[in-house]
């Protein structure tokens, strides 16, 4: 056993090759540094890259994640850029108490140089790429290939997130529908993210007509309770979606259970508001208008008289949330168009990976260069 590794790179993003290298280090050392070096040039922050990496080797004992802005330049031949950036990298050591190193785990050749430079003995962990056929270079020019290579946590803060809300019959999920179908072929993982609620509406008034046959769908009776299950499970339902794919498209959210919950139960019910606290980071929420839509009662809506008011409840709530917000009015079409000119420059400025002009691309045995 070693008893101080360092693993260091830039981790944008982090994925599993990165994982099976740190993996690697822990498995032979007592402790390992794993320095992450992000520059301004760069779309993902240093921070960003240290909280999933963090979360991936939660309770992995000895990996301790920490992160340097590094906005010096790369020039692998330069001796003066090489003292440059290992300064950097001692001192980002030695702010956390690390005042040596006795191995460096890397996959690539400048691991030797490295190596060298901290007094220490270097382990080349897969060059070939033959565990995880997959680099930083390939994730940042195809996200949506390599998203199953993706770490989980970031795989949760990286995938953009549609959310559609509104009122009962207003056309969330012909709208949502809709959206997949345009998307899929682009993102063939995308996964359907139905409002579940609805389906606890069937399943709670199956129950009630078990011991009431004659019961209506006016005689159910809500509790917090209800909500609190609603609202955690459209969570799990939008999390295991965006653990699929980088695009996922919703039909409502634990947001909008909250606003259903104050609609049947009033201003005081809070069962739903945990799983709004820990709502992911949103990009959009399209908010269908009721006007122009004919309301539609399939025998399980009773809220056309308050379709107004619900729209309202919307419109407010996500502004005084701060999110970004759409209301999509017109016909269908007018509706799908809207909505897919907002989300195809969204996807084009989440997915781009801006990186600075001296960046070096690691291009696997096989692939194009």
């Amino acid at each position: 056993m070693y008893k101080q590794a360092m693993v260091i790179g830039k981790f944008y993003p982090p994925h599993a090759g990165h994982a099976h290298l740190i993996a690697t280090a822990a498995a032979q050392s007592g402790k390992v540094a794993v320095l992450v070096l992000g520059s301004r040039f760069e779309s993902i922050t240093v921070d960003e890259r240290v909280t999933w990496l963090a979360a991936e080797f939660d309770g992995v004992d000895g990996v301790e994640i920490m992160g340097m802005r590094n906005d010096c330049p790369e020039d692998y031949h330069s001796d003066e850029i090489w003292k440059a950036q290992n300064e950097l990298m001692r001192l980002a050591l030695k702010s956390r108490g690390v005042t040596s190193v006795d191995i460096v785990f890397s996959s690539e050749e400048y691991g030797v140089r490295l190596a060298a430079a901290f007094g220490a003995d270097h382990v080349l962990v897969d060059p070939s790429r033959n565990a995880y056929p997959i680099s930083g270079t390939m994730c940042r020019e195809d996200l949506g290939a390599a998203w199953p290579y993706i770490i989980a946590p970031a795989r949760q803060e990286l995938a953009t997130r549609i959310i559609v809300v509104g009122a009962e019959s207003t056309g969330t999920t012909t709208l949502t529908t809709a959206l997949t179908e345009h998307y899929r072929p682009r993102f063939p993982g995308i996964a359907d993210v139905p409002e579940y609620g609805r389906q606890f509406t069937y399943e709670k008034f199956r129950s009630l007509r078990s011991e009431a046959p004659d019961a209506g769908i006016r005689d159910m009776v809500w509790t917090a309770d209800d909500f609190g299950v609603i609202g955690a499970r459209q969570n799990e339902m939008e999390n295991a979606a965006a653990d699929a794919c980088p695009l996922v498209i919703a039909d409502t959210d634990s947001l909008a259970t909250t606003l259903w919950e104050r609609y049947y139960l009033g201003e005081g019910s809070f069962g739903s508001y945990h799983a709004a606290d820990v709502l992911p980071r949103r990009d959009l929420y399209l908010i269908t208008d009721h006007e122009g839509v004919a309301f539609e009662d399939d025998g399980w809506r009773e809220g056309e008289h308050r379709r107004a008011d619900m729209t309202e409840w919307f419109k407010e709530t996500l502004t005084e949330e701060g999110h970004s917000w759409i209301l999509v009015t017109g016909d269908h079409d007018r509706r799908l168009k809207t909505a897919i000119e907002t989300i195809d420059l969204i996807i084009a400025q989440r997915n781009g990976f801006t990186s600075p002009p001296w960046a070096t691309r690691t291009a696997l045995e096989g692939a194009a260069a």
